[in-house]
């Protein structure tokens, strides 16, 4: 496995905006990343469809056309979690981002966009740049399967030492 690891996508789940109502007049949402066979999951919020996590997830990237599966769910104490929307995105343009040799560029210089399409569920644009040596992205997603809702992340990418890296 770790000859064919490129490197760490590390995801900042930062928040949750205007998140669908799951139980009488709130939700207790939390995230769950996917990719590939790899699963990660946020702290639950109580009673909030604003939530703010501000946590970070890190998956294991060895194939960068893999795309990252983001799904939202109610936890919910005596029945199935209540799904709250899910989106998906496509890390290879930050992926590209990451392999340009960008030492020595000014701090905060965006390096790329990325609209939003039907390949991925950005809200916005989405701007890939640099800043205090590291590649950052910072993405919108707009849920699917639900009536409303966004979530907003950060990616960060994190090589290591060994590892075929880009």
């Amino acid at each position: 496995m770790a000859d064919h690891l490129l490197g760490l996508l590390r995801v900042r789940v930062q928040r949750g905006v205007n998140l669908a109502v799951r139980d009488f007049i709130s939700s207790d949402p939390y995230v769950i990343l996917r990719m590939g066979n790899q699963k990660l999951k946020t702290r639950v919020i109580k009673r909030n469809t604003n939530p703010i996590w501000n946590e970070e997830l890190t998956l294991s990237v060895e194939d960068p056309a893999l795309p990252v599966r983001l799904e939202v769910y109610d936890k919910d104490t005596f029945s199935l979690d209540d799904p709250m929307g899910n989106a998906e995105f496509d890390i290879r343009p930050f992926v590209e981002a990451v392999r340009m040799n960008l030492q020595g560029v000014p701090n905060g210089t965006m390096i790329t966009k990325v609209a939003p399409g039907r390949q991925n569920c950005l809200a916005d644009e989405s701007a890939i740049y640099w800043s205090d040596g590291k590649v950052l992205q910072d993405l919108v997603l707009r849920l699917k399967d639900v009536e409303r809702g966004e979530v907003e992340l950060q990616l960060q990418w994190v090589s290591i030492p060994g590892a075929s890296g880009l």
